[in-house]
């Protein structure tokens, strides 16, 4: 007696269903290491994500650290990474106000909508400093929140890492004990490198600035800043202004501080017509930097003012 073997054909749409539940589970030991897909929108605030975040996170940052922050267009790569995003990370405090909302919409990504946990605006976890554009002569694009310039305040962004390191742990249950700790390091690395730096710089120190960009300063170095190269927010210096600024401070000494992407015409007037000593400095450290970058940063701003 002999045997046929019989074939036993699956229906076809079994076998899709079959197909596509396999290929879920070979994904998902990658999904699982690709962890929490953070977008930032400055190198400050990925600097922190990555440094709390570690293996667990992939960091991409939209800025680039040497443009002006106020001042971009809501690309379609914005667009695009935002879409993946598990988490977006904002300045807030009308930093961003002129292009992140497109991109967001264009994204198209409820979970980082504002309102969402997957939305981290850093101003709403610290108290900020008062903004220049909200009085008399200096009022131009008001921020109305305070000033959002707080990436100079390493003090806050410590603050700022604990709050993060919450959030993040919100979305990642498994990893949140960890985040915290990260995040612990972090603050105390921050607030002791800032303490060290103030101790090296001679107290009293005069500074001029460009913009409120750097008005944070005051929060941890021992400086006074008493004049700014903009006769009011958002206008370039004016002959006038300068010259004005010169009558006011002359006979004295200082620093005249700037970004590397702003003019340096006015602070050469200063130099030429003062004696005072002019830098141009980064406001944000890399754009793939981690906190060791942002260290060297605050190293930067504080190597500009003369030492005790």
């Amino acid at each position: 007696m002999s045997y046929r073997k019989t074939r036993v054909r699956m229906p076809r749409a079994l076998a899709a269903l079959a197909s596509a539940a396999i290929l879920a589970l070979l994904l998902l030991p990658s999904q699982a290491a690709a962890g929490l897909n953070i977008v930032a929108t400055t190198s400050t605030l990925g600097a922190l994500a990555r440094e709390i975040g570690g293996d667990e996170t992939e960091v991409r940052v939209l800025a680039p650290p040497d443009r002006d922050a106020h001042d971009l267009d809501a690309r379609p790569s914005f667009m695009a990474a935002l879409r993946r995003a598990d988490m977006l990370l904002e300045i807030g405090a009308g930093l961003e106000e002129g292009w992140l909302p497109a991109a967001q919409r264009g994204a198209r990504n409820r979970t980082i909508n504002s309102g969402q946990p997957g939305h981290f605006r850093a101003a709403d976890m610290i108290e900020l400093r008062r903004s220049i554009t909200m009085d008399g002569p200096n009022m131009g694009h008001a921020h109305e929140e305070g000033n959002p310039h707080f990436n100079g305040d390493p003090r806050r962004l410590a603050d700022i890492a604990l709050a993060l390191a919450e959030r993040m742990g919100d979305l990642r249950p498994d990893h949140a004990a960890t985040f915290t700790e990260r995040a612990e390091r972090t603050a105390e690395r921050l607030r002791d490198h800032a303490e060290a730096l103030a101790e090296k710089v001679a107290p009293d120190q005069r500074i001029v600035v460009y913009h409120e960009d750097l008005d944070y300063l005051e929060e941890w170095l021992p400086v006074d800043i008493v004049g700014y190269l903009e006769p009011a927010p958002g206008i370039p210096p004016t002959a006038r202004h300068l010259r004005s600024l010169v009558s006011d401070l002359e006979g004295t000494e200082g620093t005249v501080l700037y970004a590397g992407f702003q003019p340096a015409r006015g602070a050469e007037f200063l130099e030429r017509n003062l004696g005072w000593t002019s830098h141009a400095v980064p406001l944000d450290p890399p754009a793939d930097s981690s906190l060791d970058g942002y260290l060297a940063l605050m190293a930067t701003w504080a190597e500009t003012l003369p030492r005790q």
